[in-house]
């Protein structure tokens, strides 16, 4: 592990606070201030052809982050106090504070809850806006170019790929072609057309996507594919991955996304204000301890066993949690609504033209018939609760935007539970018919079925 150095330039060395492939950050103590500061240290490549290329393309960038460190001064951009250059190295030293990057929020384990991620994001909106009419485009606004901490006060950090829009292209010596995170890039960015405000916002409300979501609006296995998603598709409803989002932020982000310049929010401010009309009506009613208490309950169902940790949040956050009471009827047979439920507590009772047919307790599914009818989406049975129930509810439509890896493990449970209750069923009905045909020769294979936990009720 390399050494920490005890002092950078004047400033003495406290800790390392994070590292990148290019770069390390440490606290630090200015010898006459008592208040730290953060000093993010670039060591340069080697002598060869690449690692020159690598060192020209690190100076511009160190030069262009100096230069507007001299313009920027808002509440929500992080502080540069100096640009060091030296030949082996360079450093900035900057604000310290005491946060961490977005990235860490991006995942279902550790999702903010709406009303945080809109508080968060308002404050990027307004540091942005600010930012544009010094003349500056961040232009790689994602996850980990953004700082908050337990308080929700928020840092925007490198604008050393920013752009100058003062300056022409031609004599901008810090302009750099082709920056930014691909994940995060706006259509025109990708096109390399011309950039404004524009750019900054749609990368926010990708940003603002992946944290309501738990993951990103576009996904592919090869960069072309992603960059052709990015300029062709629209992105999903994070209502279908997150319930817990309204209709009208469903809103909010796709206009954020516009492909459209026209049709996006014109300026870091117009789309604040739409968030804040958005965030008074957001009550929090404890999201966080919720959903860990909801998923140590789905952990315990003999339905969810395959399913890893990751899988299990995706699952969480792509379904509706619901309680019912006693009595209540759940599905009608013959209908076409294609939603189903996993059953946490209580039970349900299926019948088929007024008749009982069986009841299912915990850990099982209801209702999913109409989803797996590929040709008439049609309800088999009327399913009615037999007492108070608690349940997953699964739309289709949200199922599909989920992870690859979650849809398989999710279809492998359904088909495994599907064929036992019809190994079940058929156990029923083999009481009420004759003799089977006997048979020449024996297989090698075989299986049986127990009707233990399926609750069969013979008339």
């Amino acid at each position: 592990m390399e050494q920490i150095p005890g002092k950078i330039g004047k400033y003495r060395i406290v800790r390392e606070v994070g590292r990148g492939a290019t770069a390390t950050v440490f606290e630090a103590r200015h010898p006459d201030s008592r208040e730290p500061v953060a000093v993010k240290l670039i060591r340069f490549g080697s002598g060869s052809d690449d690692g020159a290329k690598l060192n020209r393309r690190l100076l511009k960038l160190l030069r262009a982050e100096e230069a507007l460190a001299r313009r920027l001064d808002h509440p929500n951009i992080i502080k540069i106090h100096e640009v060091v250059i030296e030949p082996e190295q360079a450093y900035v030293v900057m604000e310290y504070f005491p946060g961490t990057t977005l990235e860490r929020y991006c995942s279902f384990e550790h999702r903010l809850p709406v009303h945080r991620v809109t508080g968060i994001i308002f404050k990027c909106c307004m540091a942005l806006d600010y930012a544009f009419q010094q003349g500056v485009v961040h232009r790689d606004i994602k996850p980990a170019n953004i700082l908050v901490d337990e308080n929700d006060d928020v840092r925007i950090t490198d604008f050393g790929l920013a752009l100058n829009i003062n300056k022409s292209v031609e004599v901008d010596s810090t302009f750099i072609m082709g920056v930014g995170s691909p994940a995060y890039m706006s259509p025109e960015q990708i096109k390399n057309y011309p950039l404004n405000q524009k750019t900054d916002l749609y990368s926010l409300g990708v940003v603002m996507f992946h944290l309501l979501a738990g993951r990103l609006p576009f996904r592919a296995a090869h960069p072309a594919q992603l960059v052709y998603k990015i300029i062709n598709a629209d992105p999903p409803f994070v209502s279908h991955l997150n319930p817990d989002v309204s209709e009208q932020m469903n809103m909010v982000i796709r206009r954020a996304m516009e492909k459209d310049l026209y049709s996006r929010y014109k300026n870091g401010a117009e789309f604040a204000k739409d968030l804040a009309a958005v965030r008074y009506k957001i009550v929090d009613e404890g999201d966080a301890r919720l959903d860990t208490s909801r998923f140590s309950m789905l952990r315990k169902q003999a339905f969810f066993t395959e399913f890893d940790d990751v899988e299990l949040w995706e699952m969480l956050r792509i379904s509706v949690w619901r309680n019912v009471p006693g009595r209540t009827r759940l599905v009608n047979e013959g209908d076409t609504e294609q939603r189903f439920g996993v059953l946490l507590e209580g039970r349900v009772e299926l019948s088929v033209t007024g008749k009982r047919v069986m009841e299912l307790g915990p850990g099982t599914i209801f209702g999913e018939s109409a989803w797996l009818d590929r040709i008439n989406h049609r309800q088999t049975m009327s399913i009615v609760s037999l007492e108070p129930l608690t349940y997953l509810e699964i739309n289709p439509a949200a199922l599909v935007l989920a992870t690859e890896e979650v849809q398989e493990v999710f279809r492998c449970e359904v088909a495994s539970v599907v064929a036992h209750r019809l190994g079940a069923l058929a156990l029923v009905h083999a009481e009420y018919c004759g003799a089977a045909s006997k048979a020449s020769t024996t297989s090698t294979s075989g299986f049986t079925t127990s009707r233990s936990g399926w609750g069969l009720v013979e008339d």
